[in-house]
């Protein structure tokens, strides 16, 4: 028997399974393959072992076969060290775009070829097209469900060997065909952050790998206003968690967090969710990656997103010397937080992005001119 001209990455999940079942209608010669990326660490909250368990029923159901790869020392070594280092930094950091990069579009890539497969396919909600000699990156159709931000790593050669079956649907839809082909997980709900993580308290997975070193918590200006457990365990413009109650010469409106000295040991937190200690119109960045292989210019406008499913923001980017970028935005942006992904778009295409580094938000100005 040949191989699968396609190894789908079945993830236990509708999105996935509707992907395999397109696939396999269009009459392609397709095979599923179910990845293990995190090792068992008893505590029974990560969902893998249902999700293998569906994986298996909904090829099964398709009349594909299925094959297994344990990736979780290559998360841990690729992904899951990353994480905790950009906590421990105080930086808020996306493991979904470093797992595409290296998991899913690497080491599952690699596996595929193994197999004797050409391509593979996933359930990611976005469309890969190929014109004017290169592969291009755009948005899913469902605005709502668009993926492409957390794609934004890869580059020429994943895109080349990548299908993405649902990017020209909406969810309902995927649903609904689901529903239709009598897959049993057209009603799964859909899963939600981090799977190392699962349903259960983040602070509490953290502090396993990042011990607890409580300090104080203080306005901008010093005044005192409470205790927290640890700054990494917190991300600007976080509100929930800080167990700051009626403060005596402050008015009862909710707190929010504007900032964090690591060294010190410090946050900082201010009331109202449009506070100034929050706002920024500049910001500068890693080294960037650039899906084409290099940026369109050196200057150029275009929008972008500082987080998943944050609308456009126009904005002016100036390529530096060491390939990072330095960015103005047209309008004020809110809680922009270094660690997590600058991600470019001229319309639906995506551009590439890169790791936000600092913003000039009055606290992080505030520590560069202490630094100085």
């Amino acid at each position: 028997m040949s191989p699968a001209r396609i190894i789908v990455g079945m993830s236990g999940g509708v999105d996935s399974s509707v992907a395999a079942l397109r696939l396999r209608n269009a009459g392609e010669s397709i095979a599923g393959l179910f990845m293990q990326n995190w090792a068992d660490d008893g505590s029974s909250d990560c969902r893998a072992e249902d999700d293998r368990r569906d994986a298996v029923a909904v090829c099964g159901r398709l009349g594909i076969p299925i094959h297994f790869r344990d990736f979780s020392g290559e998360y841990w070594a690729g992904v899951f060290e990353h994480f905790l280092a950009e906590y421990a930094a105080g930086r808020t950091p996306n493991p979904d775009v470093l797992c595409n990069r290296e998991i899913k579009f690497k080491h599952f890539l690699d596996a595929a070829h193994e197999l004797g497969a050409e391509k593979i396919a996933t359930g990611h909600y976005a469309r890969v097209v190929y014109e004017d000699g290169r592969h291009r990156l755009l948005r899913g159709v469902d605005r709502g469900k668009d993926q492409s931000y957390f794609l934004h790593q890869l580059g020429q050669k994943q895109l080349a060997a990548t299908l993405f079956p649902l990017g020209d649907l909406p969810k309902a839809e995927v649903r609904t065909i689901a529903r239709d082909a009598d897959l049993p997980t057209h009603a799964k709900k859909d899963s939600t952050g981090i799977c190392f993580i699962g349903e259960r308290d983040f602070r509490e997975f953290l502090s396993r790998y990042l011990p607890a070193r409580p300090g104080e918590i203080t306005t901008p200006d010093g005044r005192h206003v409470g205790e927290h457990p640890g700054v990494f365990y917190f991300t600007l413009g976080q509100r929930e968690g800080l167990n700051i109650g009626g403060v005596r010469g402050f008015e009862p409106a909710p707190w929010y967090v504007v900032g964090k000295d690591v060294a010190g040991n410090v946050l900082y937190v201010d009331q109202g969710a449009d506070t100034p200690w929050l706002r920024s119109t500049r910001l500068w960045t890693e080294t960037a990656h650039w899906i084409a292989g290099a940026p369109p210019a050196t200057r150029f406008s275009c929008t972008a997103q500082v987080r998943y499913r944050q609308a456009d923001q126009a904005c002016a980017v100036e390529v530096q010397d060491d390939g990072s970028l330095a960015v103005s935005f047209a309008g004020p942006q809110r809680a922009v937080t270094p660690g997590q992904s600058l991600v470019l778009y001229d319309g639906d295409e995506c551009l590439g992005g890169a790791v936000i580094a600092t913003t000039d938000a009055p606290l992080e100005q505030r520590a560069r001119a202490d630094a100085a």
